[in-house]
């Protein structure tokens, strides 16, 4: 087994140089001095002794990412650019797992990452209260939170990146007005949230400055469990047998996020109504699953990728120097137009 002394002889560099490599300390370094070691360590099937290193630094070259269920497809995409990011830029890992919004395993997780060594960790939970994770930081953890805004007017210890929540609702309101559409709803799971709170009074906001707040409501769901991540399908598609059935049904719907505009598109196929002819549906998230559906689901999409860069940026440099001060990091939404919004039939009539 090849040792970090033979990659250094191999490469014609300094042991400190390959330790540099090793842990994301390149951005000093001649390009062709980083080729070169990194086609050494790779010709040499090098790898490094990560309990050795533990000892040594007293972390793991590892970051934690806690979403609330990996059943959304949403939070696997960020997982997915999360890990690209840290890996490819940092020689970092990412271990993942699931809390449910539930501040109870979210604890037990920091608990369980400061006793591995991994002093970075990105939460998606988006809930009011944050001061566990001040807790968490207390006791050495860097953390960024993602998918909510900082508590105006507290100091905080933490990173928080979003994506602009309220102007995501906004716009894909607009967008139904703009079509012709008056009488509105906002279609959401039960637990309330930070980031859904947000979106609500985008959608409200949007309704208002159309005059139609007497015909925007917002239409939430139960869910078996918690905040309902793992069940945002089921939740729309029930929804949708609920509009369906109702009077004075609403002609052009936003939905909390693209997998329960999914639900709501099946429900309202099941219950013979037609999308868009009879009823329009725009989800917020930007899910390439979105371009699949028949119709296309229009949404708002998110810049994960460029959120992803942000969030691991942050950890990786806080780690690396405790002075940098914690910051919040707000992403602008986009409307990409697909099939699943037309003008209602009032509107197509009389034209």
């Amino acid at each position: 087994m090849s040792t970090i002394q033979d990659v250094a002889r191999e490469a014609g560099v300094s042991v400190s140089t390959i330790s540099n490599v090793l842990n994301g300390r390149t951005d000093r370094m001649r390009s062709e001095t980083l080729q070169r070691v990194q086609a050494t360590i790779a010709a040499l099937d090098f790898r490094p002794n990560r309990a050795a290193r533990q000892l040594k630094t007293g972390h793991t070259p590892m970051l934690g990412l806690l979403v609330p269920s990996i059943a959304n497809p949403m939070y696997g995409y960020i997982a997915r650019e999360i890990e690209t990011v840290a890996q490819e830029r940092h020689g970092h890992r990412v271990v993942l797992g699931n809390t449910y919004r539930n501040r109870d395993k979210e604890t037990g997780f920091f608990d369980d990452l400061l006793a591995h060594g991994v002093r970075g960790v990105v939460v998606i939970s988006s809930l009011v209260d944050e001061q566990h994770f001040e807790a968490a930081v207390q006791r050495g953890l860097v953390m960024v939170s993602y998918d909510r805004r900082a508590t105006p007017g507290r100091a905080s210890a933490i990173d928080h990146v979003s994506v602009d929540n309220f102007e995501a609702a906004r716009l894909a309101t607009s967008y139904l007005i703009a079509k012709g559409h008056r009488r509105l709803a906002f279609a959401t799971a039960s637990g309330q949230t930070m980031s859904r709170s947000e979106k609500i009074r985008g959608f409200r906001a949007a309704a208002e400055a159309a005059g139609l707040q007497g015909s925007a409501r917002v239409i939430d769901g139960s869910t078996a469990s918690g905040y309902g991540d793992s069940e945002m399908a089921d939740v729309g598609r029930l929804l949708a047998t609920r509009i369906a059935a109702g009077r004075a049904r609403p002609t052009g719907i936003v939905a909390v996020n693209d997998m329960l505009g999914f639900g709501l598109m099946a429900g309202f196929r099941d219950a013979g109504v037609a999308v868009p002819a009879e009823v329009s549906v725009v989800g917020i998230d930007g899910l390439f699953l979105s371009s699949l559906m028949s119709p296309g689901l229009t949404s708002v999409s998110l810049p994960v990728p460029e959120m992803a860069a942000t969030i691991v940026e942050r950890l990786i440099g806080r780690m690396a120097d405790p002075a940098i001060a914690p910051g919040e990091f707000l992403f602008s939404p986009a409307l990409v137009e697909r099939d699943s919004v037309s003008p209602p039939a009032r509107k197509k009539a009389a034209a």
